[in-house]
C-alpha cells in the first residue's frame, strides 16, 4: 500500500513595506531610462552640441564656447549665427548670415561698409570694418539660390563667404542655427 503524502505549500510572508520600496524603485529606474531615451533622442535629431574653436566670432562667441544648435525646421534669416560644414576648409565652422538668396552683397573698399541690397548692415559688437579679402569674391555679388553669404563677427580674422575657400555657402551645408551657449555657465546666452 502507498502511503499518501500531504504537501502543503505555504505562501512565504511577504513584507509589503519591502514590496511597495522595490515597486517605488523599479518604476524611478523606469521613468530615468524613458526621459534619458527621449533626451537621447533629441539630441539626435534636433538638438546638437558645438564647440568654438578659433576667434572668427569674437566678441560674439569666443573659443571654448560650448553652443546648441538645432537644425529642426530651420530656415536662415539674415543675423542668424549658424554651424556650416565648409567643404573648402575642410571643417565645420560657425559664422553669421548676412545674406540670403537673390541679395546682392556690397563691401565697400575704401570705408569697410557692408551694403547689403543697397542698406549698411551692422550687428552689435561688430566694431572692425568689413574689407573685401585679395583674390577673394568681387563685389557687388548676388547670393544664388539655396546658398547664403557669412561672416564672421571678427572680421579682420575671418575665413568667410569672402574668400573663395568659403565662398556662397550652399544651404545642404548649413548644420543650423545656433540656439544657445551653454559653457562657460557665467555666460549662458540665448540666440534669437
Amino acid at each position: 500500500m502507498a502511503q499518501e503524502v500531504n504537501y502543503q505549500i505555504m505562501d512565504e510572508e511577504v513584507d509589503e513595506p519591502a514590496r511597495g520600496f522595490a515597486r517605488e524603485i523599479y518604476e524611478w529606474v523606469e521613468s530615468l531610462c524613458s526621459a534619458g531615451i527621449v533626451l537621447i533622442l533629441v539630441l539626435i535629431f534636433i538638438l546638437r552640441v558645438a564647440t568654438v574653436e578659433g576667434s572668427s566670432m569674437v566678441p560674439t562667441l569666443q573659443p571654448a564656447d560650448t553652443l546648441i544648435f538645432s537644425d529642426f525646421g530651420y530656415t536662415p534669416a539674415v543675423g542668424d549665427i549658424i554651424i556650416v560644414d565648409s567643404e573648402g576648409l575642410g571643417k565645420f565652422i560657425v559664422k553669421r548670415v548676412i545674406a540670403t538668396a537673390g541679395q546682392r552683397v556690397e563691401i565697400s573698399e575704401e570705408s569697410g561698409e557692408l551694403m547689403v541690397d543697397g542698406k549698411v548692415l551692422n550687428f552689435p559688437g561688430v566694431e572692425d570694418p568689413t574689407l573685401p579679402l585679395e583674390g577673394g569674391m568681387s563685389y557687388p555679388a548676388t547670393v544664388p539660390e539655396d546658398s547664403v553669404f557669412v561672416l564672421g563677427d571678427n572680421r579682420l580674422h575671418s575665413t568667410d563667404s569672402r574668400s573663395n575657400r568659403v565662398g556662397f555657402v550652399p544651404l545642404q551645408s548649413v548644420y543650423g542655427k545656433v540656439n544657445l551657449r551653454v559653457f562657460p555657465l557665467t555666460q549662458m546666452r540665448l540666440f534669437e
